[in-house]
């Protein structure tokens, strides 16, 4: 397996036990749904939060969440709505980003940003 790869699965698993740590309650991890991915669906209160993690190993010019395109947020979507209409439920849709990213001292850093997008953010 390539590096960035281990180093996504880190950071899938330090996202993971970060949302545990906040009690949300992991569903899913992995979910696909055609070409598209979820890296994690929880639970949070009365919350269905559908988590896209970004990590970069190194300091770069743009920012890990500036690489949730467009056409990444239709690809969420949709694997969204997949998940949901094989789990129904009265409960709200949020969508987050959790970054990670070493600081100066090469230690990783998580960054969760709430309600990153809305599902009109990909028309």
């Amino acid at each position: 397996m390539a590096d960035h790869n281990d180093f996504g699965k880190l950071a899938e698993d330090l996202a993971t036990e970060f949302l545990i740590k906040k009690k949300y309650r992991i569903l899913v991890k992995n979910y696909r749904f055609q070409k598209a991915e979820i890296d994690i669906i929880a639970e949070n209160e009365e919350t269905i939060v559908i988590v896209e993690v970004k990590a970069r190993s190194y300091n770069t010019i743009m920012e890990p969440q500036e690489a949730v395109t467009k056409s990444k947020i239709k690809l969420l979507v949709k694997a969204a709505d997949a998940y949901l209409n094989e789990n129904p439920t009265p409960k709200e849709v949020r969508f987050d980003i959790i970054t990670v990213m070493p600081d100066q001292q090469g230690v990783l850093q998580l960054t969760h940003l709430e309600d990153a997008f809305q599902s009109f953010d990909a028309n």
